[in-house]
């Protein structure tokens, strides 16, 4: 039974009970001491939270018998958040962490580091991502005698076929002879327009070509401003 105080109007006793009951809900919201609270400093905030919620969960202790042998690992291997068990690195192009201390996408393999890919069209409000990129842009030649874009991908290579012991055989492109890729096609033409004759032709040096016009051989490139050649790397 609620006890009544006499001697007080009806308002005022109904604030008076209710004043026990505000003071009870102000000391269970009290907040926590200083000493519980996170710390605001910057290791703090340099974790992220995604580095917290592991902390939280935490981690077993490390038995290395329980561990499963990753297998198919293209772009090597790497620990687990833990640091107990082996996964599988991200390729080039996945996406990856790039704090350290955090574990969502995963970690960049070998000769890989994790980047923000700025390459994509940014005008529209789209917020770049972070993804592996290959430290190294330079080709270079594999004991297989092809030529790869750069190590990452020669690596890649390396672990889809274990049984070939391919290596790096030297720097820059390997020397090939000339192949015909895309022929020249007959083009009818209506005098006066302009016409465009194609022919790809792969090699390393770059090959010579010569277009005959007329009976006439013309050593490309030349001097004539209506030829044009363009020579580039081809890439694997």
């Amino acid at each position: 039974m609620p006890r009544v105080l006499t001697g007080l109007p009806a308002k005022h006793a109904a604030v008076a009970l209710a004043l026990p009951l505000l003071l009870l809900l102000l000391v269970g919201w009290m907040p926590p001491p200083i000493s519980a609270r996170p710390s605001p400093g910057p290791d703090y905030l340099r974790r992220g939270w995604l580095r917290l919620l592991a902390e939280g969960e935490g981690c077993a202790p490390c038995r290395l018998e329980e561990c499963v042998t990753p297998r198919g690992c293209l772009a090597g291997r790497v620990h687990d958040a833990c640091g107990c068990c082996w996964e599988c690195a991200n390729l080039e192009g996945q996406l990856c962490d790039l704090d350290p201390s955090a574990h969502f996408y995963g970690r960049c393999g070998e000769q890989l580091e994790c980047r923000l890919d700025t390459g994509g069209d940014l005008s529209h409000g789209e917020v770049p991502e972070p993804l592996c990129a290959c430290r190294s842009q330079r080709p270079l030649c594999g004991s297989d005698g092809r030529t790869y874009a750069q190590i990452c991908r020669l690596q890649e290579a390396a672990r889809a076929r274990p049984d070939t012991n391919l290596t790096v055989a030297h720097p820059g492109p390997c020397e090939a002879e000339p192949q015909i890729m895309l022929q020249p096609y007959d083009i009818w033409n209506v005098t006066g327009q302009d016409v465009i004759f194609g022919c790809e032709v792969f090699a390393y040096p770059m090959a010579s070509i010569e277009w005959r016009k007329d009976g006439l051989d013309i050593q490309l490139p030349g001097d004539d401003p209506h030829i044009s050649v363009q020579g580039w790397t081809a890439e694997i």
